[in-house]
């Protein structure tokens, strides 16, 4: 008799399963999770009933404080992993966060790094002990990578007999393992990645832990789920439109968009391989600044220019960090010093209340501490956006359809929004060539123009950095993610972004202007999406954008941003340095 071939609804149900049943029974829930109407944020202390007290000690810490535990000794690895191994398996079981669990695996690896403490009395490296979660890009041993295709699986990136299959591991897994940190889970993405919001046919929708009508954002959106339940001291995400920035505005967290050939991406799976007018890039999500720091700063100890051929030789330079602290206290009483270009809104979509309110916040926490604010008005983000968005469409999406194409799978309404239902012609190199040319001319307009605002920020220096909105909404609604200019600018620009939590909305007082006009029929499709009940309790934030390859400063301004804000987010934002 003939094998009957699974169908792809088959083939996800049993790959959804078989990652559900690695979880010990122990940990699983045992009655079903309330309603989102009955239970709408489940961060916090709603977590803690299913945790020992030693567990939420545990958990309840920032990566920062984890390491200073674990590299001299007075935590265990072992002890740090079960506890985030245990967390992570409750946030997955409530919001659908993960793609891959290697629990077991992690476990015997934190043993490993215990057993070489106790023989050396030293850490293997900075980040001993820390437990770090990953993108589903990432290739990991003896773990799939799907990438939420239900036809990857099985394959390495829709391939068979390549002979990577479970066993090929992306450059950054290899650093990350060297330094010490523990590798435990993948998370949720779109299928494709090219998406606000997380949803495929396998896990399907990733909701927000702070408000479950909400998305946690995409296409690192399990990574902003996992984390801001605290079942990740620290993770990584990528970024070609806004991937890391989305999700950790969207869930409270801090995310830098360094720019690209600062991290190693080398050995990653991605959607449009071989794209590179605009390169997706690599970086940390974490509950505080200092994590990021510690992120970037260990990595880079590894000297990531020697194994990826596209990352620039830069080690990390502690004095550009120096340049902004002397900046910000060298003023009279230790007040001045900065000078940030505030763009309310790029002229096309107008933000919804509450990220107006998180904007005045910043502006007027910063001026109070003594330091400029200029109106940035820079070169049409129309015109930018529609640079990016045509180096989307360079393989007419043959790329993508041939992945879905592989299971018969049906694309998911986010997506097809951007890939409609088949490819279409491809784009001929002469058309990606004035693309590209397009698209320098557009970062040496806007270079310029950063240039031009030493006429009027009154320090004799051009702004130190620009202050904005990350998405017009705290959050994007399903199926709401209607606006994706905020975030892309940044990626065509090439610039280093890092995502700042503010506060939270309040529906008594972020509610709409009665008098508002929008400005086109886009405009008003973003601004009807606004329900100040719904959106009520949510996560906002801004973001913080730096000139390219400016990481270092820009970690240390959105330190002292988030400190000046005073912290309203509920996220730590210490200002130890490492």
């Amino acid at each position: 008799m003939a094998a009957t071939t699974k169908t792809w609804q088959e083939k996800a149900n049993v790959k959804r399963e078989s990652v559900n049943n690695l979880i010990p029974e122990s940990w699983r829930l045992k009655e079903p999770v309330p309603s989102t109407e009955k239970q709408r944020d489940v961060t916090g202390k709603f977590l803690w009933q299913y945790l020992s007290d030693r567990e939420i000690e545990i958990t309840e810490s920032n990566a920062v404080e984890i390491v200073k535990h674990t590299t001299t000794g007075d935590w265990t690895a072992e002890e740090v992993t079960k506890a985030f191994c245990h967390r992570a398996s409750l946030a997955h079981q409530i919001v659908n966060c993960l793609h891959e669990i290697f629990f077991d695996a992690a476990i015997e690896n934190a043993k490993e790094l215990d057993a070489y403490y106790a023989e050396h009395k030293a850490p293997i490296g900075p980040l001993h002990g820390l437990p770090v979660s990953l993108k589903d890009q990432f290739h990991v041993k003896g773990v799939e990578t799907t990438m939420g295709y239900v036809g990857w699986m099985g394959t390495f990136q829709g391939k068979t007999g390549t002979g990577r299959e479970k066993v090929f591991e992306s450059e950054m897994v290899r650093e990350l393992r060297a330094l010490g940190a523990v590798l435990y889970c993948k998370t949720s993405v779109p299928h494709t990645l090219m998406s606000g919001e997380t949803v495929n046919n396998i896990i399907g929708y990733t909701w927000n832990p702070k408000n479950r009508n909400l998305s946690s954002g995409g296409s690192s959106g399990g990574e902003g789920a996992l984390i801001s339940m605290k079942g990740s001291p620290l993770g990584f995400g990528t970024d070609i439109g806004g991937s890391i920035r989305i999700p950790a505005a969207f869930c409270g967290l801090y995310g830098i968009r360094p720019s690209s050939g600062r991290m190693p991406y080398e050995g990653m799976a991605n959607s449009m391989d071989g794209q590179n007018t605009v390169l997706s890039v690599v970086g940390p999500l974490s509950s505080t600044v200092g994590g990021l720091r510690l992120a970037m700063k260990s990595l880079l100890s590894q000297q990531p220019w020697l194994h990826d051929p596209l990352v620039h030789e830069i080690p990390w330079r502690e004095e550009q960090e120096k340049e902004i602290f002397d900046l910000v206290s060298s003023g009279t009483g230790g007040k001045g010093g900065l000078a940030f270009g505030v763009m309310e809104s790029d002229g096309v979509v107008t933000p919804h209340p509450p990220v107006q309110r998180a904007m005045k916040m910043v502006v007027g926490a910063l001026e109070k501490l003594g330091h400029k604010a200029v109106k940035w008005s820079p070169p049409s983000h129309k015109h930018g956006n529609q640079i990016l968005l045509t180096t989307w469409a360079y393989d007419g999406g043959h790329d993508v359809h041939g992945a879905f194409n592989l299971s018969g799978e049906p694309m998911a309404d986010q997506v097809k929004q951007s890939y409609g239902e088949a490819a279409h012609e491809q784009m001929n190199a002469g058309q990606i060539a004035a693309t590209n040319v397009a698209k320098r001319e557009f970062q040496k307009e806007y270079m310029e123009y950063w240039n031009s605002t030493k006429e009027y920020t009154g320090t004799g220096r051009p702004v130190d950095a620009v202050i904005a909105p990350l998405a017009p909404f705290a959050a994007a609604r399903p199926k709401g993610y209607k606006y994706y200019g905020y975030s892309t600018f940044v990626n065509l620009l090439d610039y280093s972004s890092c995502v700042i939590p503010v506060t939270t909305v309040d529906q008594s007082t972020d509610v709409m202007d009665k008098e508002f006009e929008s400005l086109s029929d886009e405009d008003k499709a973003v601004a009807d999406l606004y329900d100040a009940a719904i959106y009520d309790g949510a996560h906002v934030a801004v973001q913080l954008i730096g000139r390219r390859l400016q990481e270092e400063k820009v970690l240390a301004m959105a330190e002292y941003v988030g400190n000046a804000i005073g912290g309203s987010s509920g996220q730590s934002a210490p200002s130890e340095k490492l």
